[in-house]
């Protein structure tokens, strides 16, 4: 909040509403906010969320920090847009090795893959600074899929060719089992408050969902 009230005092002194008070750039708009948020995923990258600063990301943008809070009131909401631009999307290609459990396992891990890119210390960061269970959460699935219901039909999919192999039943397996897995890994999300690792999608995978899909046969 103060740094809300700072930005709106700036603002109002400033010559312009989006400009940066520095001579020579007068870098506006997107072009202005596009290097805060390279800096910021830069920053991020190399200091790490605990030590990344608003200062040192108006440095790095070759701006100062007014300009910054004008814009995000606080490092964790520069943060998190600084994820949504950057952050790699995952591969939602169906996997189609043949075998039902390595295909959904691949599916996961790609799935899963942004979250090791921010790691545990940004995610510890979010939660613990700025963000309540259900904001972060609602950002976690964006930032995982950029839409859930792609990953739900492309696990349907996976078990559409396990069914022409034999190995399953679409027919007798509820849609509500279809979302079980991503329910699962928001839930380690944010409850552990760390990418989930390899292990827990064999727990996942191996004790919870093919026993369930199977079973249904």
């Amino acid at each position: 909040m103060r740094g809300q009230k700072a930005g709106r005092s700036l603002q109002s002194h400033s010559p312009g509403d989006d400009a940066e008070p520095q001579k020579g750039t007068r870098r506006r708009g997107e072009v202005l906010e596009d290097a805060i948020l390279l800096a910021a995923w830069e920053e991020l990258s190399k200091a790490g969320y605990t030590h990344m600063t608003m200062e040192s990301v108006a440095a790095r943008a070759k701006t100062n920090k007014a300009v910054v809070y004008r814009r995000w009131p606080n490092k964790g909401a520069l943060v998190v847009a600084a994820l949504k631009k950057y952050l790699p999307r995952p591969d939602l290609e169906v996997p189609d090795t043949g075998n039902l459990r390595t295909d959904i396992l691949v599916l996961l891990q790609n799935v899963t893959q942004p979250l090791q890119t921010i790691g545990a210390e940004t995610i510890h960061g979010l939660m613990v600074e700025v963000l309540d269970n259900e904001k972060l959460a609602s950002i976690f699935r964006k930032l995982q899929s950029r839409g859930t219901d792609k990953i739900t039909m492309t696990l349907r999919t996976i078990l559409e060719h396990a069914q022409n192999r034999g190995e399953v039943s679409l027919k007798t397996i509820n849609p509500r089992i279809l979302s079980l897995p991503m329910d699962l890994i928001r839930y380690e999300i944010l409850i552990r408050h760390e990418p989930v690792s390899d292990a827990t999608l064999n727990e996942i995978v191996d004790d919870i969902f093919l026993p369930l899909i199977r079973a249904k046969r």
